[in-house]
């Protein structure tokens, strides 16, 4: 067997998560004490009490992904149900969870790491109006003329026909209108606090390369793939310049997957909540191995 592991992005979680690992595994529930030390607020009551809307800010929603996904991770290998590692990959947020699993940084720098992007994205989201929309069952080439066309952008291409567009809120509106008067059949709108790998996220671009120019990054211990080519990546200033970069850049993640298949991934195993990037991974190949992690008693599996 050849593993990949599938970390979780923004919109994956929910309050009450990670719950079963805090009470049932000792590696797990470390991880979440040494994450409040390290915040300085307490992570582990946003995410086991909520509510939803504080939990779904970007400044908590994304450490609370990757502190879970990196607790499922613990609780495995503590339980010694985890194999030998071959690839990592994450959707957005999800791709830092996979460089701290692959060593490139520890926990607590990850962790920092992943509080300063969602404390500036949601920073850059305030400063502007943006929005995003799912436009289902169609091929790239149609949603890049839309785009185009309305001044938006491609920010997630998912899955096969599932593909995320991203930008001005007015823009996105009235790009939903004409996607539906021109007979694609799905196009939903969707509620986000703004427009996510887009050129709206610019500012806080700028800042999260400024902010991680003093952090020391290492060879990741296994394969590592970037959302903003769907390739490898291996030299740490090449990691370093594609998380960069990620946060306006288009999620390549369909690619990802592919690309790690053809690398020879034979199993696919998500730790996150809510299965989405095991339904993502069946979309896209229904012949792949594909696993989902998200609560203690699924190590059972």
């Amino acid at each position: 067997m050849a593993l990949a592991l599938l970390f979780s992005g923004q919109g994956a979680q929910n309050v009450g998560m990670g719950q079963s690992l805090y009470n049932d595994s000792a590696a797990a529930r470390a991880l979440y004490e040494q994450a409040d030390e390290v915040l300085g607020w307490s992570l582990t009551k946003v995410c086991f009490e909520g509510p939803d809307e504080d939990l779904t800010q970007t400044k908590h929603c994304q450490p609370a992904l990757f502190v879970h996904g990196l607790a499922l991770l613990a609780a495995l290998r503590e339980q010694d149900k985890l194999p030998a590692i071959d690839y990592a990959l994450g959707l957005s947020l999800g791709e830092v969870t996979a460089c701290a699993a692959a060593g490139v940084f520890d926990f607590a720098t990850g962790l920092k790491i992943v509080a300063e992007r969602g404390r500036l994205m949601q920073e850059a989201c305030e400063q502007t109006t943006g929005g995003m929309a799912a436009i289902m069952g169609e091929e790239r080439e149609t949603i890049a003329k839309l785009c185009a066309e309305f001044g938006i952008e491609a920010a997630n291409f998912n899955a096969p026909g599932q593909i995320i567009v991203s930008g001005e809120k007015e823009a996105v509106a009235t790009t939903v209108a004409a996607a539906k008067e021109r007979g694609i059949k799905k196009v939903i709108p969707l509620n986000v606090a703004g427009a996510y790998h887009s050129r709206l996220m610019e500012p806080a671009r700028e800042k999260f390369a400024i902010y991680l120019e003093t952090i020391e990054f290492a060879a990741p211990k296994f394969t590592i793939f970037t959302n903003t080519t769907g390739n490898t990546v291996a030299e740490p200033a090449d990691i370093k310049a594609a998380l960069v970069n990620q946060v306006v850049s288009s999620v390549m993640w369909e690619d990802c997957m592919r690309r790690a298949a053809a690398a020879g991934a034979t199993e696919f195993w998500e730790l996150g909540p809510g299965g989405v990037l095991s339904g993502l991974a069946r979309r896209t190949e229904r012949s792949w191995e594909v696993k989902s992690f998200s609560e203690f008693t699924d190590l059972a599996n």
